[in-house]
């Protein structure tokens, strides 16, 4: 006759699982966007980039992705005057990589100055933006005195990790009992 099996290793691996899980929902969500540089364009002449970036706001953690021609173009970070004229004689930053699939992160609130070299800039192939700092969240608004009672997204936020840490509590009790 076959024997039960008390306990297990996948005890703790479950438990430990289940509060990571918990954690991951209590964590507020924070997110950065990875805009694709001319859409499905990509970074090539042409294009108005100052029309493409004009309803776009761009945050500090944000990502421009440049999707280009590797053997003819490049992606190089200049100051604003070296911006206005083109000039890519002394880049701040070369971007470029040579796969043609270059992402520049923008980790600083400030102005960022985006052109091609090798003439192409004259074509339009220049980006000018500025990344500010994520607006905060929305402040909540305080309850009512006549109502007592916690809303529904104030219970959700208490009773779902709650659920969770019994959830691993009685897994690891049955699993050692």
């Amino acid at each position: 006759m076959e024997g039960v099996r008390r306990g297990s290793q996948s005890g703790p691996l479950t438990m430990v699982l289940v509060l990571m899980c918990t954690v991951v929902v209590m964590v507020p969500g924070v997110s950065s966007t990875r805009w694709i540089v001319g859409a499905n364009m990509g970074w090539t002449t042409n294009v108005n980039y100052t029309i493409w970036a004009q309803d776009k706001h761009f945050y500090n953690g944000d990502w421009l992705f440049f999707v280009y021609d590797r053997n003819q173009m490049n992606v190089l970070e200049v100051n604003k005057t070296d911006y206005e004229t083109c000039n890519s004689d002394h880049p701040l930053h070369n971007w470029t990589t040579g796969a043609g699939r270059d992402v520049v992160p923008l980790n600083v609130t400030r102005n960022y100055y985006i052109i091609s070299g090798k003439g192409f800039c004259y074509g339009g192939m220049k980006l000018a933006i500025h990344v500010e700092n994520l607006p905060p969240p929305p402040t909540s608004t305080p309850l009512n005195e006549k109502s007592s009672s916690p809303t529904l997204t104030s219970r959700v936020k208490i009773v779902l990790p709650m659920v969770f840490a019994i959830g691993a509590l009685w897994d690891a009790f049955i699993r050692y009992w």
